[in-house]
């Protein structure tokens, strides 16, 4: 189970990417934050006592879609185990350092200023994605 708490919480990109919208179920990563990062729309996770990080878990993924995934990530990221409020642990792409502003990331504001053309971009790469390509537009 992978849990999402940035541009993957959306159907849209989800869509684009997998050609499906994978079962979610809400869930939310305690001493986590979804962070703002410098010259990016998209957040990272980062670690945050006090805070919880809101989000989903995606159900069901197949291992074809969990390639895709892997791919479409930022290389920075990393796929580490992070505790979840159900009390489970679930994989997560974390953020390492680096870039990370004080301010959260906006799923709001990211829905209404960068969805539609971040949507598009990643129907633009998911045929390459889904070929085991490297990410390159």
């Amino acid at each position: 189970m992978l849990f999402v708490y940035g541009t993957l919480q959306f159907d849209a990109v989800l869509k684009a990417l997998l050609g499906r919208i994978p079962e979610q179920v809400p869930a939310s990563a305690p001493g986590y934050r979804a962070a703002k990062l410098k010259g990016r729309v998209y957040p990272g996770l980062v670690q945050a006592g006090g805070t919880s990080a809101p989000g989903a878990i995606l159900l069901n993924l197949n291992n074809h879609e969990w390639r895709i995934l892997d791919a479409f990530e930022d290389e920075h990221y990393e796929l580490l185990e992070v505790p979840l409020s159900s009390g489970k642990l679930g994989w997560a792409y974390v953020w390492p350092g680096g870039d990370v502003q004080a301010s959260g990331w906006s799923a709001t504001e990211f829905e209404e200023h960068h969805l539609e053309e971040y949507a598009a971009r990643c129907a633009r790469i998911a045929p390459g994605l889904a070929a085991g390509e490297p990410k390159n537009e």
